[in-house]
């Protein structure tokens, strides 16, 4: 394991013992609230809202080694016309965890975020400053609908 990790304190502790002593017994709650607050808010937060964008809980430290929040939002889509994403402000990079599935009716496939170049038998899509953009590969699966989650750096 290494010793230069970010977060070597990631889990509450699962047991404490309390003092009997009133005193004592409160400073030994207010650091349980503190070491509460501080892990569930570590957590990476499951909220995927379509049309409004949500905080992932996740933490980047890329430039200047300054925090930068993530935020995440999901897409669906019934045909690979490009696909607004109203997302201001971002600059080419900050799209960072971008993922979906899609289904032909039958069967579910992966949706890959890659590049402008059709890739043979795969539905891939890119991101452009203003829309979210599908490439189909030759003897890709047919497509009836699909979701897609971007995830892209706030600005700091």
């Amino acid at each position: 394991m290494s010793s230069n990790i970010v977060n070597q304190i990631a889990y509450l502790r699962t047991s404490r013992e309390f003092p009997e002593e009133l005193h004592q017994l409160s400073v030994e709650v207010n650091k349980m609230y503190v070491d509460i607050a501080g892990a569930v808010n570590e957590r990476t937060i499951g909220l995927f809202p379509v049309n409004r964008p949500a905080q992932t809980g996740n933490s980047y430290y890329i430039l200047q080694n300054r925090k930068q929040q993530t935020l995440r939002q999901v897409y669906t889509f019934t045909a690979t016309t490009a696909i607004d994403h109203n997302i201001k402000g971002t600059t080419p990079g900050q799209f960072i965890n971008c993922f979906g599935s899609y289904t032909d009716g039958t069967n579910t496939y992966g949706l890959f975020f890659a590049t402008s170049v059709a890739i043979a038998g795969q539905i891939t899509f890119y991101i452009t400053p203003t829309q979210i953009v599908f490439v189909v590969g030759g003897g890709a699966p047919a497509l009836t609908s699909g979701i897609i989650v971007l995830e892209w750096l706030s600005q700091p």
